[in-house]
Order: C-alpha cells, then sequence, then structure tokens
C-alpha cells in the first residue's frame, strides 16, 4: 500500500521483535530498564516530529517475543507510509522492526478491537542446550510426548476460570478467558505450542506450557491440565515455563479494518 498519511491521522504498525534484551513491553519510566515500548515511541516521535504515545494490542513480559504484535497512535503531521517502514526502521535498534505501516479508521484501537491474539511456544526438546537460538527458545532435555501435551490441551478450551494459570501480580478484574484453540506439535526437535484466546492473563500462556511440559515427560498424567484447572488454585499448577520461547504470533481483528494478517512466525520455523 502507498500513499501520504492524512494530517491528524491514526496509524497502525505491526511490529516485530527480539525481546531478550528488554524489560518487557511497557513503559517503565526508568532509566535502569529498557523497554520497547520506550524504544519504538522514541524513534516514531522523531518521525512524527511530535511526542507520540502507542497503544499496542497485548503487553509482553521481559524476554518474550513478537512477530505479530500491533500498535497503533496518532499523528498530527502528514507523513508517507514510507517514513514509517524505512525512515522509522533505520533508526530502530536491530531487535526491532516495523513489519508493516497503515492508515487506520478512527475508531481502530490495537487492543480493544482486537477478537483474539495467537502465542506461540517454541520448545528445543534435545539433550544438548542451543546455543545459536540462546535466548529465542525454550531448552528442555527430557524427551517430550506431544501426542499428550496436545490431548491435555483440549481440556482447557472454552471460557474458564483461569485463575490456576494466571500470574500473581495479574491485575486483571476477572480470571474468565476464552481459549479458542490449543495445538501441540512435534518438528524434529521442535515441539510447538500454539494457543489462541480473546486475550490472556499474565504469564498464562507460560504457565500452561508449564504443566503441559510436565505432562509430556510423564511426571504427571493428561487429565491433571484440567484438574489444575478446576482447582482455581494457583499454586498446584507447578513451575512457570520460561519467557525465552514465547512469542505473540498474531492478533486477529474485524475484517473492516483491513489489518494484515500476519504469519505464523517465528522466522526460523518457516517449514513448520
Amino acid at each position: 500500500m502507498s500513499g501520504t498519511l492524512q494530517q491528524v491521522s491514526r496509524v497502525a504498525l505491526g511490529i516485530e521483535y527480539n525481546g531478550t534484551h528488554f524489560n518487557g513491553w511497557q513503559s517503565q519510566k526508568s532509566p535502569d530498564s529498557i523497554t520497547v515500548q520506550e524504544s519504538l515511541e522514541k524513534v516514531l516521535t522523531e518521525v512524527a516530529d511530535h511526542s507520540v504515545s502507542v497503544i499496542c494490542a497485548g503487553r509482553t513480559d521481559s524476554g518474550v517475543h513478537a512477530t505479530g504484535q500491533v500498535v497503533h497512535f496518532d499523528c498530527h503531521n502528514e507523513r508517507p507510509e514510507d517514513a514509517w517502514l524505512r525512515g522509522a526502521n533505520a533508526m530502530l535498534p536491530p531487535s526491532i522492526a516495523i513489519r508493516w505501516a497503515r492508515q487506520a479508521a478512527p475508531d481502530f484501537h490495537a487492543r480493544f478491537s482486537a477478537t483474539a491474539r495467537s502465542y506461540r511456544y517454541v520448545i528445543y526438546n534435545r539433550q544438548v542446550k542451543p546455543a545459536i537460538l540462546s535466548g529465542q527458545v525454550t531448552h528442555h532435555y527430557h524427551r517430550l510426548d506431544s501426542d499428550a501435551m496436545h490431548e491435555a490441551g483440549q481440556l482447557l478450551l472454552g471460557e474458564r476460570d483461569f485463575t490456576s494459570y494466571r500470574g500473581a501480580a495479574c491485575q486483571s478484574s476477572t480470571p474468565m478467558r476464552h481459549v479458542m484453540a490449543v495445538n501441540v506439535s512435534r518438528h524434529g526437535d521442535f515441539v510447538l505450542l500454539d494457543i489462541q484466546a480473546n486475550a490472556f492473563l499474565l504469564h498464562m500462556v507460560r504457565n500452561i506450557a508449564g504443566v503441559l511440559m510436565a505432562i509430556g515427560e510423564g511426571e504427571k498424567p493428561v487429565a491433571w491440565a484440567g484438574e489444575v484447572l478446576a482447582a482455581k488454585d494457583r499454586t498446584l499448577a507447578g513451575v512457570t515455563a520460561k519467557p525465552h520461547g514465547l512469542y505473540l504470533v498474531r492478533v486477529s481483528y474485524p475484517e473492516k479494518f483491513a489489518i494484515p494478517v500476519a504469519t505464523q512466525g517465528p522466522d526460523f520455523l518457516f517449514d513448520t
């Protein structure tokens, strides 16, 4: 798409980032922390020539990555779309990239217009730890039964109370979430957990991954995933899986907004 973004317009961007060295997405206003939001806003402010504050579809934790993050902001100066792609990308750190830019409808909201979010958790499942992919995958050396993990994941489908799978510091007013799909598959040494829901609680995907990995290595039975859910007790769910393998890969919106559909990254898994 080409053309010029009109003055005082809402801009939507597709963002990719490697979260390894960031203290999460959200700005913390601290000189000791570097976040994705602060790094992005600094560059967009320079391109827009006025202060820019971005709203994202889903705030990611420290060490968590994204290939399909969506943000929006309002620009009060006329800028061509190429300014956000080539101009902003030239100034962003290597670990952040803008994948696409669109003039959005005035009522588009990156967070509240979203109908679903999709995450992919990448497990590197062999005895020797990875070097090249360090920080980009979670290493698990015990052999995992991906079929058992997939079966257990189906016990989490539907609109349910996910108290047992939420982080202790979660600030959501309700533990209810609607999980639309859970799929676990093996691709050589990689085990992928793909999960889609209307929204997620703090650490929800990582806590689900921790439970499914315990089931996958035979420590717990398949039914345990449902038992943990029904108990509504976080202390019964076991460990929170590491953040390194977690990616926000897609955010879904109504067709009327014409937001590009992200591929199910990350790119090093192009053949999956």
